[in-house]
């Protein structure tokens, strides 16, 4: 063996290896700058065959479909014989599997009509804050239409379980009921709430009935900016849990997925097949976050933030791949956090 194949056998046992993503870097301080970014920990979606770490459950699929030259183990090929292509997990046994599937696999939400309208429940779980999910459905206002006006409003709590549903009377004169997604006219709309009635209500059931402004539940939805925006609703951004934005559910580029697309692919339904129904959308969002929720990470005692950027470099540096991994925290809030404590 010559000097030059030496050299290189040196320089391919010195690579540093990162233990979530198998990622590998030439120097030490590369791995480091790599942990520093990726915000690798237990929350991170992983596959369930190599348990390699991805930024998001799509990421995930990517990687289940996709040979990757980074694991090199046949995790495509196991997938599909012992994996639920709903949450992504593997199985032992494929009578598991079928178990699992009759479970994970959910049906479209009963008609409206079949629902008891009833008070957000209290807490009972713990000290875990109760949900409730938010959707509304707006008509167009202005010359043109563009203008967005809520036009119907609905709440959910956990138990999809109607809190309030009502039309809601616009502000300014309907230009474009928009009728083939709404499925609403001026009929409906006629005998509608105001607006800020609408909104009262909404804030008071958020606030547990209190007039102190002060939230009280987790506000679950999909894109909730806009429904926020057409109630002129402000609430806390650590009560928010909003499927469009909630890392693990976006896509590969960290771009928002449609709500009608979260639902087939992680619940296994279809919406939004004709009008949307608000009541369907509440019911759906509120499914995706308690199936975030109810996910099994574990605890590792720093949960947010990155422990790695409160450390000096050199002292990175001196730590091993599996240190770097275990100091190394989210950027983003866990939903599965919720179960253990307040926000």
């Amino acid at each position: 063996m010559d000097s030059r194949s030496i050299s290189f056998k040196k320089r391919k046992i010195s690579r540093h290896r990162c233990v979530a993503c198998y990622k590998m870097f030439n120097r030490r301080e590369h791995l480091v700058e790599h942990m520093k970014i990726s915000y690798h920990s237990l929350h991170q979606p992983r596959c369930g065959v190599c348990l390699k770490h991805c930024k998001s459950f799509e990421s995930v699929r990517e990687h289940l479909n996709v040979p990757d030259h980074l694991f090199k183990g046949n995790c495509k090929a196991i997938f599909s014989k012992r994996g639920c292509t709903l949450c992504l997990q593997v199985f032992e046994e494929a009578i598991a599997l079928a178990d699992h599937k009759n479970i994970c696999q959910l049906s479209p939400p009963r008609p409206l009509g079949t629902s008891t309208q009833r008070n957000p429940s209290r807490s009972h779980a713990g000290s875990r804050l109760k949900a409730v999910a938010l959707d509304c459905e707006m008509v167009g206002g202005g010359d043109d239409g563009t203008i967005d006006q809520c036009a119907s409003v609905c709440l959910v709590d956990e138990d999809e379980n109607v809190i309030l549903s009502t039309h809601v009377r616009p502000l300014l004169p309907v230009t474009d009921y928009r009728h083939e997604v709404t499925g609403l006219s001026e009929e409906d709309l006629k005998d509608g709430m105001p607006l800020e009635d609408v909104r009262a209500r909404v804030v008071s059931i958020l606030c547990g009935g209190h007039n102190d402004g002060a939230g009280r539940l987790l506000l679950v939805g999909h894109d909730l900016r806009h429904d926020m925006s057409c109630l002129n609703l402000e609430y806390p951004s650590n009560l928010l849990r909003d499927t469009a934005k909630y890392v693990p559910l976006m896509k590969t580029n960290l771009v928002s997925q449609s709500l009608r697309y979260l639902t087939k692919s992680y619940l296994g339904y279809k919406i939004q097949c004709g009008k949307h129904e608000p009541y369907e959308d509440c019911v759906s969002a509120m499914r995706l976050y308690k199936r975030m929720r109810d996910q099994e990470h574990g605890c590792s005692g720093k949960e947010e933030g990155n422990g790695l950027n409160s450390r000096k470099q050199s002292d990175l540096e001196k730590m091993k791949a599996e240190e770097l991994y275990q100091n190394s925290t989210s950027e983003y809030r866990c939903w599965c956090l919720d179960r253990l404590s307040n926000p």
